[in-house]
C-alpha cells in the first residue's frame, strides 16, 4: 500500500487556513489531499494526476471525507490552463510529490520497476504514445547516452547505451528483465555492490518518458505566479536532478535583485517574491516505517509579494 512521504510535514509547512483554495499537483493515491479536504472546511481542493488508476482510487477515498474539491485528469505543466478554465487566478497554497507511487512501481504491468518483469512501458499517462519501449528500441546510441548520463547521472551510460543497441539489433528488447540483463552485463561486479546496477538507467528512461524534468520547471513558475501573497509552495523531491531545479527556482524568486542589493531602502519592486521556509528530510522513524522515502527531500516557500 502506497504511503505518503513527509505527510505531517508537508501539512503542517502548507499553513492550512480554512475557507481558501488548495492545488495537490500530484494528487496520487490522495494520500495529501485527503488530509488537506479535512481542514479546509468550506475551502476547496483541485487536485491533478495524469494516472486514471490512482484517480478512480482517490475518487472512491476523498468522496467520503468530503464534496470539496475536484480532481482534474491532466498533467500538472497545465496547472495554469486548467484551473483558469475554473475562473481561478489565484490559490492559498499547492504541493507537489514527485515521487512514483508505491502501486505504480509494484504493478506487474506499468514497467516501472527492475525488480518485476513487465513489458517495458513507464508512462504514467497511459494515453500518451511514447513509451520506454520506444526509448530503448528507437533512440540512437548517442541520445540514449545522453540521457542515462543526464537523466540518471549514470557513470557507465556509454557502455549501457552500447550495449542497448547491440542487443537489439537481434530482437527487440520487450521487457524490464530483459533491459535489466542488459545493463548489469555493461557495468562491473564493484558496481553492483553498490546498490541495483539498473536503478539510475530506470529513473533516466522513466524521466525521459514522461518529460519530468520539462514540465517540473514549468509548473513551479506558474505554481508560483498563481500564489496568493501568504500562501505557501511544498515541493517534495526525490533525487538530485529535481531537487536542483526546486532549489534554483526558489533561489531566483527569493533572492534580492542584484542592481539594489546592499541598499538600506529596496525599491518594493525589487523585494523578493518568495521567503524560503526551509528544507526538510524524513525523521528515522518515518525511514523504518517506509524506506522509499529515504531519498525524499522538503522544499518550503512563501509568497510574501506579487509578482510584478
Amino acid at each position: 500500500m502506497h504511503k505518503s512521504v513527509l505527510l505531517n510535514e508537508t501539512i503542517d509547512n502548507l499553513n492550512i487556513r480554512e475557507n481558501l483554495i488548495y492545488v495537490d499537483a500530484t494528487l496520487g493515491y490522495a494520500g495529501h489531499s485527503s488530509e488537506i479536504i479535512k481542514r479546509i472546511n468550506k475551502g476547496f481542493l483541485f487536485a491533478f494526476d495524469q494516472d486514471k488508476q490512482a484517480i478512480a482510487y482517490s475518487e472512491k477515498v476523498l468522496s467520503g471525507i468530503s464534496t470539496s474539491y475536484e480532481i482534474i485528469h491532466s498533467n500538472f505543466v497545465n496547472l495554469k490552463e486548467e484551473l483558469e478554465k475554473r475562473n481561478i487566478t489565484g490559490i492559498d497554497g499547492i504541493m507537489f510529490d514527485l515521487g512514483v507511487s508505491s502501486p505504480q512501481i509494484d504493478s506487474d504491468k506499468r514497467g516501472f520497476s527492475y525488480h518485476h518483469d513487465a513489458l517495458l512501458d513507464m508512462r504514467m499517462n497511459e494515453e500518451d504514445d511514447l513509451t520506454a519501449y520506444d526509448v530503448v528500441n528507437n533512440y540512437s546510441q548517442e541520445r540514449l547516452t545522453n540521457i542515462l548520463f543526464q537523466y540518471g547521472e549514470e557513470q557507465y551510460a556509454r557502455s549501457i547505451a552500447k550495449s542497448i543497441v547491440e542487443n537489439r539489433e537481434n530482437k527487440p528488447i520487450e521487457t524490464t528483465f530483459e533491459l535489466v540483463d542488459i545493463i548489469s552485463s555493461s557495468v562491473p561486479e564493484k558496481y553492483k555492490r553498490k546498490g541495483h546496477p539498473a536503478r539510475k538507467t530506470f529513473q533516466a528512461i522513466r524521466i525521459e518518458v514522461n518529460k519530468e524534468l520539462d514540465v517540473l520547471i514549468s509548473a513551479l513558475e506558474d505554481a508560483i505566479k498563481m500564489l496568493n501573497v501568504g500562501g505557501r509552495i511544498c515541493v517534495i523531491t526525490f533525487h538530485s536532478l529535481e531537487d536542483r531545479i526546486c532549489k534554483k527556482i526558489f533561489k531566483k524568486f527569493s533572492e534580492v535583485d542584484e542592481m539594489v542589493k546592499g541598499l538600506p531602502d529596496i525599491p518594493e519592486e525589487y523585494k523578493p517574491i518568495l521567503k524560503i521556509i526551509g528544507r526538510y528530510k524524513p525523521t528515522d522513524e518515518e525511514l523504518v516505517n517506509n524506506n522509499r522515502a529515504r531519498s525524499a527531500t522538503l522544499r518550503v516557500a512563501e509568497k510574501i509579494r506579487e509578482d510584478d
